[in-house]
């Protein structure tokens, strides 16, 4: 999957994108023909147990890129650029997504943000980068917006978010992902657009989906946002699982003969002698 399939989606058919940050679920996701494979910034509290993004570093997800790129033979990997990695310039944009590219393996890069940042956008399209935009609630930003709230609520709002969107667009990005977005505010910036929305609590009427997939499993006991569906609920089964096997290592009934391996039974009366071929007594060797 290239940035062109995903450009050639639109009004074709619906793109389904979910993160991954290391190798065996990027293997499991991708095994799934998952279209999208996002190594998000959001790592820094699914796999980190931080309280937000905004500490994630380059290196961070340099690692993490290069885990889940090395185990993906299918979906388009996208990485995140992490705060502070992009809002200098353009220059210190390419020398990250650059790193990005070469040592994390992935093959195209999202950003949050409009307005300053197109520069940004630009100079990274034009050195063959693509891009992901990413419009509405931006975590990034979020001591800005207030919180984690529902953007484009009024109609001043809806055009700003609009016009993020035909720029982003005009800058070169070949997707967009909107967040929390109300649902006729998505439909209308999908509708104005020639690239593909992916949206993230922004309605049906979106040409993608995208979920963190350790919210979509049910891998973490915590709230998750309105818009995520849980599709399972691992957490308990990996629960289930481990107080089981504390059980039966205190029971004794783990690990059983199955478990173990046989030694030759010469090689048992053998390991009972002494050099000499003496039978030796226990606690003798």
């Amino acid at each position: 999957m290239g940035t062109l399939d995903v450009r050639a989606a639109k009004g074709a058919r619906r793109i389904a994108m979910l993160t991954a940050y290391d190798a065996p679920t990027a293997a499991l996701v991708d095994g799934c023909d998952i279209d999208i494979i996002l190594v998000g910034d959001s790592l820094g509290m699914v796999m980190l147990g931080r309280g937000d993004t905004l500490s994630v570093t380059v290196d961070e997800m340099v690692h993490h890129c290069r885990a889940v790129t090395g185990s993906v033979t299918r979906a388009l990997v996208v990485a995140d650029m992490p705060f502070l990695s992009y809002e200098t310039g353009p220059a210190e944009a390419l020398r990250n997504a650059g790193r990005l590219f070469r040592e994390g393996g992935a093959r195209a890069v999202k950003l949050e943000g409009a307005g300053p940042y197109l520069p940004q956008v630009r100079a990274l399209v034009d050195a063959g980068i693509p891009v992901m935009g990413h419009i509405g609630l931006t975590p990034q930003r979020v001591a800005q917006l207030g919180g984690f709230k529902v953007q484009g609520k009024t109609a001043d709002a809806a055009r700003r978010l609009l016009d993020d969107a035909l720029a982003l667009e005009q800058a070169g990005c070949f997707s967009i992902v909107l967040e929390c977005v109300p649902s006729p505010v998505a439909a209308r910036i999908t509708a104005a657009l020639t690239i593909p929305t992916i949206g993230i609590g922004a309605g049906p009427d979106c040409d993608g989906q995208v979920l963190v997939l350790h919210d979509m499993l049910g891998l973490q006991d915590r709230m998750v946002p309105r818009f995520v569906k849980r599709y399972a609920n691992l957490a308990g089964q990996v629960t289930a699982a481990v107080t089981a096997y504390k059980q039966e290592v205190e029971s004794g009934a783990f690990p059983g003969p199955e478990h173990g391996f046989a030694m030759p039974d010469e090689e048992l009366r053998q390991l009972g002698r002494d050099k000499d071929g003496q039978e030796q007594k226990p606690g003798q060797e």
